[in-house]
């Protein structure tokens, strides 16, 4: 099993300190083995969390182009994109810029937006839920159709229309597409249909067992193998500390033997950097072991 980060929380930065800050954070994770580091895609904090939508959040994709310049390893993506945050022609773009000046390192991370208050907020349409999920399926076709090289031509779907796919400079891995959530019916379908990995919202084995039954069943449905898609999850319990190495390798066991590629952790209100370091490093050895 290998390790991810997500730099989610940046309240324990002051602005003129940010770049420094994430800098040390990434380049230690990098240095360290961590295999993954992701930033959210939104425009205010989560208030479902117990944060004030008023806490500091960096733009996503500059922030990726920031880390993918302090780096050279670990993955990097957004966990994950709303459908509705960009049009998904500029979205394929902007991650395949990313996967360029990054050699080749970007996730496409995709979802169908479920964070109503800052699109009113910043005056973001919000389509109802069934719409959301037409529009996430065309977007996928459509980065899937832009990272083609052989294929350039227009689109036409129901709720976008594209005379020409054009993607230059074209990425050089892919990217990866990702799409995130755990919902059993519809966005478990998409990653079975179109995805080449998933991240999982699971807080216990048991859990995650269902959701990849579901996931399998789907892939049957499709033709699809299940193999092909790498399972990613993003931990729910709480941040880890210096002191918790040995008491989350052994939490991480019951995950690992579902299949579990990497787990991604999520930093407490604290130095980002020194998290990273002293808390997350610690468990990338004996959790490549699982």
């Amino acid at each position: 099993m290998r390790i991810g980060t997500h730099f989610m929380r940046f309240d324990s930065m002051e602005p003129a300190g940010m770049r420094t800050e994430l800098a040390d954070a990434a380049r230690y994770a990098d240095e360290g083995g961590v295999s993954w580091i992701s930033v959210m895609d939104h425009y205010f904090q989560m208030e479902h969390q117990g944060f004030p939508a008023s806490d500091p959040m960096l733009e996503a994709y500059t922030t990726l182009g920031y880390l993918a310049g302090v780096t050279e390893k670990a993955q990097l993506g957004a966990l994950v994109t709303g459908v509705t945050y960009r049009y998904p022609a500029l979205l394929a773009k902007i991650v395949a810029s990313l996967d360029v000046v990054s050699g080749g390192r970007a996730t496409y991370g995709i979802g169908a937006a479920w964070y109503e208050k800052e699109h009113a907020g910043l005056g973001v349409p919000f389509p109802p839920v069934k719409e959301r999920f037409e529009m996430l399926e065309e977007t996928v076709r459509i980065a899937r159709q832009m990272y083609d090289p052989q294929e350039d031509g227009p689109f036409e779907g129901k709720h976008f229309q594209l005379a020409e796919t054009l993607c230059y400079p074209p990425p050089l891995s892919g990217p990866e597409i990702m799409i995130g959530g755990s919902g059993e019916k519809k966005t478990l379908r998409l990653v079975a249909q179109y995805a080449d990995a998933c991240n999982l919202f699971a807080e216990t084995p048991e859990r995650l067992r269902h959701l990849l039954d579901v996931l399998h069943r789907h892939c049957d449905d499709v033709g699809r193998d299940s193999a092909e898609i790498r399972v990613t999850m993003l931990h729910r319990g709480r941040p880890i500390g210096p002191d918790d190495t040995a008491a989350f390798v052994e939490e991480m066991r019951g995950f690992a033997v579902h299949g579990v590629d990497t787990v991604i952790l999520r930093p407490p209100g604290t130095s980002l950097a020194a998290w990273v370091r002293d808390a997350v490093l610690p468990v990338v050895e004996p959790c490549a072991d699982l």
